[in-house]
């Protein structure tokens, strides 16, 4: 894809990364191209660049911003550095390893940017994952007269000047011990050091990854834009932010290598997450450690007040978490489940073992014996089997004789999981919408609208700070055709396809109830987005069977704007959350 893309590409890509508006002839001039042939390489751009162009009277410009440089840019941002760019490469820190191995004498201050990383890692071997644009990304050589053992709290101090940096743009980022760079339970960046010894020095590789804009394919993140308040401020710009994390760095390097990591003591734990606060330690699953909170070492070293007093423990394989966090990722003892959606119209069933899903199946009411096969060759008397249902108590009874085991039905109610309901009376909520809500906890931490497509539309809002404000119930696709049918003249006939402007009767009809729930979840979107503020992300989690036809069916401008995503039996991920925690 991108290993393709001619100098061209690159240079009118980063001609309009700021998203301010550049007219047609100033990019001509820039990237030496004849105005004809701009749309033509545009659309060679990969597609989720490609559609983030507007054009008007001339005008073209960039949705958002994206991290991508060129050697001008590059060069105002890092003076004082060795400055390269790589638009694609395995890893930025592989390159320079290699560099450090032919050309040592030329690597301290050497500074590679890269668009692209087929093979990004960070720390304990983790894969690093960004698309090009979304992940400000670059390594820096750094050399010092030290040991490499005295070298081990750099992680931290470089975590804390790109904290610094981005507070400097009004981006309020925490660290997470040792290294990570997050807001709240959000990841926005990492950081990889890599060290080698030569010629009596110490070659340090820093590798740093921030998220510039949301990346659509990561779980749990939030990015510099998502973070930065606007107002009425312009945009800010991948260069601003390596500016501002380069000029710590240059402020700070020096004097770790005169004094150690103790001179910075006090500012980590000032922006340390954690501080105070009591968390646990894993390893492969496990809890290891559990304490408070009480500071890092002068070497970097987390120091926890535990029961049997003040523990030092450093980074290695260990992985910190909040109390809550790790409880529901430890490993826990063997347990099975079997988890039921009854909807209006059929049974949806998952069977799980130690908190993992193993088999999925669904069935309609009318045959549920496939069911009852299973529990002979998946159930047993100890199984314990929990459900939501929207259906009636004679569904309910169906499914309860294909399962001797007794079956625990959960309401709706008024708080769960650290999420408050606010349905003024939670006995009427549906109780497919709010496990739907506690399951769409598992896949984004943002605010967002929660959308299943059934037998009835419902459109949920569920915001950041974990308040389900409500939402609204519509008619489905089925209902609303068979209400076409029943109450309106010459509309008993088949649909036919959603076009943007049907010039037939059955594409009218199709494309009629599609507008009506897309319409309904932009405008839930819009109040959502209103109420989040300004510059904060608001994600869209559709299920159910119509789930991919309204994804594809919504303005793709709002797609790329706005992380979509589809989950199908998000019911059952709400209970699978639900019974973990119990």
């Amino acid at each position: 894809m991108f290993d393709m893309m001619r100098e061209q590409h690159w240079a009118l890509l980063a001609a309009l990364v700021d998203g301010l508006p550049r007219h047609v002839f100033e990019l001509c001039g820039r990237t030496g191209m004849k105005p004809y042939q701009l749309n033509g390489v545009w659309q060679q751009m990969p597609p989720h660049i490609r559609g983030l162009l507007r054009q008007h009277d001339g005008q073209w410009r960039l949705v958002r911003p994206l991290a991508v440089f060129d050697e001008a840019a590059l060069r105002q941002a890092a003076p004082g550095f060795q400055t390269g760019i790589l638009h694609e490469c395995t890893s930025s820190n592989d390159v320079l390893l290699e560099e450090i191995k032919n050309q040592s004498e030329k690597m301290h201050r050497r500074l590679l940017v890269t668009h692209f990383q087929s093979a990004g890692r960070g720390r304990q071997g983790r894969k690093w994952v960004g698309k090009t644009g979304e992940c400000l990304m670059f390594s820096l050589c750094w050399v010092f007269d030290r040991q490499q053992a005295d070298l081990g709290a750099l992680a931290l101090l470089t975590a804390l000047a790109c904290q610094k940096g981005l507070a400097g743009l009004d981006v309020q980022a925490e660290i997470k011990w040792p290294n990570d760079l997050v807001a709240g339970l959000r990841k926005l960046g990492g950081i990889l050091i890599e060290t080698v010894r030569r010629g009596g020095k110490t070659y340090a590789v820093i590798g740093i990854g921030i998220n510039f804009v949301l990346p659509k394919d990561v779980e749990n993140a939030v990015s510099v834009q998502a973070l930065f308040q606007t107002g009425n401020k312009a945009p800010i710009s991948a260069s601003a932010v390596l500016a501002a994390v380069l000029q710590q760095l240059d402020r700070m390097l020096p004097l770790f290598e005169q004094r150690g990591f103790a001179a910075f003591v006090e500012d980590y734990q000032a922006a340390h997450r954690d501080q105070g606060k009591e968390v646990c330690l894993l390893s492969d699953g496990q809890i290891v450690c559990e304490g408070k909170v009480v500071g890092v070492g002068p070497h970097g070293a987390l120091r926890l007040q535990t029961e049997e007093g003040v523990r030092e423990v450093v980074s290695g394989e260990v992985s910190l978490r909040q109390s809550g966090e790790a409880k529901s990722e430890m490993k826990s003892p063997d347990t099975e489940f079997l988890l039921l959606d009854g909807g209006n119209s059929q049974l949806k069933w998952a069977w799980v073992k130690n908190g993992r899903i193993m088999h999925l199946n669904h069935a309609p009411y009318r045959d549920l014996s496939e069911l009852g096969r299973e529990w002979a060759e998946y159930g047993s008397g100890k199984m314990r089997v929990v459900g939501s249902a929207v259906c009636g108590p004679v569904k309910k009874a169906q499914v309860a004789e294909q399962i001797p085991n007794q079956i625990e039905w959960l309401a709706s109610m008024p708080q769960g999981l650290g999420i408050r309901n606010h349905y003024r009376n939670p006995a009427e909520h549906g109780a497919d919408r709010w496990f739907n809500a506690l399951g769409s906890r598992r896949f984004t931490q943002n605010a967002c609208v929660v959308v299943s497509c059934g037998t009835a539309v419902t459109i949920d809002a569920l915001s950041e700070d974990d308040h389900y404000l409500g939402g609204t119930i519509m008619p489905g696709f089925h209902l609303m055709k068979e209400a076409m049918a029943q109450k309106t003249a010459n509309l008993n006939r088949p649909l036919g396809k959603v076009y943007p402007f049907p010039t037939t009767t059955p594409n009218a009809l199709a494309s009629g109830m599609m507008d009506a729930v897309c319409g309904s979840i932009l405008l839930m979107h819009a109040r959502l987005k209103e109420k989040t503020g300004a510059g904060k992300p608001v994600d869209v989690v559709l299920t159910g069977g119509g789930a991919a036809r309204v994804a594809q069916a919504m303005p793709q401008a709002f797609v790329l704007d706005n992380t979509v995503k589809i989950i199908d039996n998000l019911v059952i991920y709400g209970l699978l959350n639900w019974v973990e925690q119990e």
